[in-house]
């Protein structure tokens, strides 16, 4: 994909237990972005997104909101490597 970006995003606050990656697949599927998420043991979301800038900018406004039920209290990003990714997928916790 050229014109790419590729980041590393934390999302912090009641983000487990509330469909939150879930809901970030179908976000990110309906957007085009590519890539993956998954909760951590310290409570958090981690995710991998890929996709043109527009595309990542979308889902990380996106996540700031999150699903009905979650709250969430800050979005963390850096710039990442991708890593080949084909779709967006949930991965198991770490």
């Amino acid at each position: 994909m050229t014109n790419s970006t590729t980041k590393l995003l934390r999302i912090h606050g009641i983000v487990q237990g509330v469909n939150y990656r879930r809901w970030m697949q179908k976000e990110a599927q309906g957007l085009g972005v590519l890539g993956w998420a998954r909760n951590r043991q310290d409570g958090t979301v981690e995710a991998l997104v890929h996709g043109s800038p527009e595309q990542v900018e979308n889902l990380m406004r996106a996540c700031h909101e999150g699903p009905m039920v979650a709250r969430v209290d800050k979005v963390e990003a850096e710039d990442a490597e991708y890593d080949g990714s084909t779709d967006f997928r949930v991965e198991s916790t770490v």
